[in-house]
């Protein structure tokens, strides 16, 4: 999904509450301390590459480094680049500063569940993006549960909160403070 798209679904649910709780979830990604302390994983037969992939560009983009995550993988081939050689065992060393963002379309399996609760209690920050996965909520810190017939899609709802992470709030210049100044006080130009 390309950054038009993005703005489009972003214009069409601008009244449903989904951008505020993706701008949230984006911001609470930013509390990641140090690059690669972004650990995101999934159900064996769903990592989330695409996700992963979203959240580079945002890093680069923004400049937000702590926004580089890392694909921790379920079993990762030994001869893999070391960056998609992150195994399951990562999860394991999960500590306070890091976040382990979890994404589960359909109900997380145990081992992952298990994994989760144990960086938790390491004092690793927990997000989720679930399809309704009452027991990975409730590891949570924050979880956005994408309902299978809300007006937003699994996927729709991981461009959203990928994009809401890498928005870099701009500060106005003096130029565009004075004209907004001079717009509140002239009031609006009406015109024949």
């Amino acid at each position: 999904m390309d950054s038009g798209s993005v703005a489009l679904l972003r214009e069409l649910l601008a009244d449903t509450g989904w951008i505020d709780r993706a701008r949230e979830l984006g911001l609470a990604l930013r509390a990641t301390r140090s690059p690669g302390g972004l650990l995101l994983v999934g159900p064996p037969d769903d990592e989330p590459w695409h996700l992963t992939a979203h959240l580079s560009d945002e890093a680069r983009y923004s400049g937000l480094t702590q926004l580089t995550p890392t694909l921790v993988r379920w079993a990762p081939p030994s001869d893999a680049p070391a960056h998609l050689r992150v195994g399951f065992d990562r999860l394991e060393r999960a500590a306070r500063g890091e976040t382990l963002f979890v994404l589960a379309e359909q109900q997380a399996p145990v081992p992952l569940l298990e994994r989760v609760d144990d960086a938790r209690r390491t004092g690793a920050t927990i997000l989720a993006i679930e399809g309704g996965d009452a027991e990975l909520t409730g590891l949570a810190h924050d979880a956005i549960a994408v309902p299978r017939s809300g007006p937003v899609t699994f996927d729709g709802a991981q461009h959203l909160v990928s994009a809401a992470a890498g928005e870099v709030e701009r500060r106005l210049g003096l130029r565009e403070r004075l004209a907004r100044l001079l717009d509140k006080v002239s009031g609006p130009q009406v015109t024949d």
